[in-house]
């Protein structure tokens, strides 16, 4: 059973100095900010964060590795328009990027949850991104073999919680946030509502209550 909050200072407790924490969101959508914020709050740093891009704007996680708390990013849109501070931590030699294509990116945090060892990808093979790891032809065919990702801490925005911990999204707030709670040691997630074990429609379960260890209930849009 997850433990319930109001306050998202309490839902991120579990993160430490030097965890390895995966963040929901593509851009803004599903970005859990209120758990961000409490992150900062709460001081911890020297992190590596597991996220589809790098920051928007001066908010969110952006605001994170503004604030200096971030030493390694991984995902597959380091710059956009508004990735200012990510732009200047990279130019400045303070933080560390490792780059991932973004379908790699989601297969490598769903076999991180489910347990798969590894897996042969077409996607970078004789670019860069396939330097200093296995390759093979299969069929004629080149792929490059990608590792698991799994976290220390994942970090979730999801639309309703049923008391067991079940969840269900919001159209494309859903994104990264079912596989990111496979994988992670500890998941915390915030939501709008919570309602009653039996509320929810199974068949609209997207996240089973398993893997949910900490719910924020705050309200307010999806």
């Amino acid at each position: 059973m997850p433990t319930f909050h109001t306050d998202p200072a309490e839902a991120v407790r579990c993160v430490r100095d030097g965890d390895v924490v995966m963040v929901g969101g593509f851009g803004a959508a599903g970005q859990p900010v209120e758990l961000i914020d409490a992150l900062i709050a709460s001081g911890v740093g020297d992190l590596t964060i597991v996220n589809n891009n790098a920051g928007n704007g001066d908010i969110g996680l952006a605001a994170l590795i503004a604030k200096g708390r971030v030493r390694k990013v991984v995902c597959s849109f380091p710059r956009q328009h508004d990735s200012w501070h990510f732009d200047a931590a990279y130019r400045a030699g303070t933080i560390e990027l490792e780059l991932v294509p973004q379908g790699t990116l989601a297969e490598r945090i769903r076999a991180g949850g489910a347990g798969i060892g590894g897996f042969f990808t077409r996607t970078g093979y004789g670019t860069v991104l396939a330097e200093g790891k296995e390759t093979r032809v299969i069929d004629g065919v080149g792929y490059v073999l990608e590792q698991p990702l799994t976290a220390d801490v994942a970090l979730v925005k999801a639309d309703t919680a049923d008391r067991t911990g079940n969840l269900v999204y919001r159209k494309t707030a859903r994104n990264f946030g079912p596989v990111m709670a496979t994988a992670a040691a500890t998941t915390a997630v915030q939501v709008r509502t919570v309602v009653d074990t039996g509320a929810l429609d199974p068949e609209h379960v997207v996240t089973p209550g398993i893997f949910t260890d900490h719910v924020v209930t705050l309200g307010g849009p999806a």
